[in-house]
């Protein structure tokens, strides 16, 4: 466990990277003895900051919740991070690469909510009651870890690595079956990944409820009108200056991000 002054300080150096694009070395190389608690206090920092700048929290995001990734990261459980409305991105708007470190992006069902969720106890069938409707998604991931060298540490004191999102309009999750999804992510130059909703734990419901038991243990609610997005169902795909790509859904249609 780290000091409230190591925390402190690893914030700062993750705050400020983000702000100057400046990755900085892992904090496990930093902060010997860092681990997942310390990981998320260091987070929560920079989040409080943010919202104290005038962000303001739009939702949550899961990470590492496929079995390969959990697998390669050596945990049996997902992490998570916050989603802010500075993060909200447009599908007819290009987002600059260089206002990012090392810009990737991941395709995702995302759960917009209509009512807020229970926390303790809370079921797959309590997120598919509470949803307002599932969306096509993307996240934009960014790594402020220099060369993506992160540990389960890293991601998490990083917010997950999360960066940014844009989603589509989407549909009650009463009119489909949300895991069995499939999405395909095209670039300039063909397709790039192909995947499944249900390579999020088997349902991403499943990562929804799972984030909604986990966060009520520290008295965080999963609010009406917040976005969840439960983690990517291909893998991520780094993103270059003047491309369009585009997330078409069975049953969702299409979301797209450009960059300049």
């Amino acid at each position: 466990m780290l000091n409230e002054r190591h925390r402190r300080e690893a914030a700062a150096l993750l705050y400020a990277a983000q702000q100057r694009r400046s990755p900085v070395r892992p904090l496990t190389e930093l902060y010997e003895g860092i681990g997942a608690q310390d990981a998320y206090e260091i987070q929560l920092l920079n989040i409080r900051r943010r919202c104290a700048e005038g962000a303001a929290v739009t939702g949550h995001k899961v990470g590492l919740s496929s079995p390969v990734m959990q697998a390669m990261m050596g945990v049996d459980e997902p992490d998570y991070g916050h989603l802010l409305d500075a993060m909200e991105l447009r599908q007819d708007t290009p987002v600059p690469v260089a206002a990012y470190c090392a810009p990737r992006i991941e395709v995702e069902v995302g759960f917009v909510l209509g009512a807020d969720l229970p926390g303790e106890g809370c079921t797959e069938a309590d997120v598919l009651a509470a949803t307002e409707r599932v969306v096509p998604a993307l996240e934009l991931i960014d790594s402020r870890i220099a060369d993506w060298r992160i540990s389960l540490a890293d991601t998490i004191a990083d917010n997950a690595s999360s960066a940014g999102y844009v989603i589509g309009e989407g549909r009650d999750p009463r009119e489909l079956d949300p895991k069995s999804v499939e999405a395909r992510l095209t670039g300039p130059d063909g397709t790039l990944a192909t995947g499944r909703a249900d390579a999020v734990l088997g349902d991403p419901a499943t990562a929804v409820a799972w984030l909604a038991r986990t966060i009520a243990r520290f008295g965080v609610p999963l609010r009406k009108g917040h976005l969840v997005l439960p983690g990517s169902c291909t893998r991520a795909v780094d993103v270059a200056a003047g491309r369009t790509y585009t997330a078409d859904f069975t049953g969702l249609g299409p979301v797209s991000l450009s960059f300049r």
